[in-house]
C-alpha cells in the first residue's frame, strides 16, 4: 500500500498537469517562485525584516530569545506602518511612509518591555 502512496504522489506532484497551475505541475509551479528570506545586509551586518503597525498603545510585539517582547515605540506613533529592522540584539523601527527612524532599542533578555534608547537633544541654534 505505501509503494501505491508513494507513486500517486509523485505522479500527482511531477507528472499530471493542473488547469489551476496554467498546465504546470505542482512540483513546477513551486520551484518557479523564488525562494527568499526577508532580510538585508546593511552595516555589514544581516538584518531580519519585518512589515507591522504601532498598537494603539505605542509598542510592537516581537519573539526574541524564544519570548515575546514588547518593544516602546511611543503612543504619537500608534496606527503607523513601520518597518522593523533586527539585528541580534539591535533593532531599527522605521516609518514606513516617511522613511524616518522613529525609534532604536538594544534588547535586553532580562526585561519583557524595552523602552527605546534615549536620543541625544539636538544642539540649540543661535545665542544661549
Amino acid at each position: 500500500m505505501q509503494h501505491v502512496l508513494h507513486t500517486f504522489q509523485h505522479v500527482y506532484n511531477h507528472e499530471r498537469p493542473h488547469r489551476s497551475l496554467a498546465r504546470r505541475t505542482p512540483a513546477e509551479a513551486y520551484t518557479a517562485l523564488p525562494k527568499d528570506q526577508p532580510s538585508i545586509e546593511l552595516l555589514e551586518r544581516h538584518w531580519r525584516v519585518r512589515h507591522d503597525i504601532v498598537d494603539p498603545g505605542g509598542t510592537i510585539t516581537v519573539r526574541w530569545a524564544g519570548k515575546l517582547r514588547h518593544l516602546g515605540i511611543g503612543r504619537a506613533h500608534r496606527g503607523t506602518d513601520i518597518v522593523l529592522l533586527m539585528a541580534g540584539r539591535d533593532t531599527l523601527v522605521i516609518d514606513r511612509t516617511t522613511g524616518e527612524i522613529i525609534a532604536e532599542h538594544h534588547l535586553d533578555e532580562t526585561r519583557d518591555y524595552q523602552p527605546k534608547k534615549h536620543q541625544r537633544p539636538l544642539p540649540k541654534e543661535g545665542p544661549l
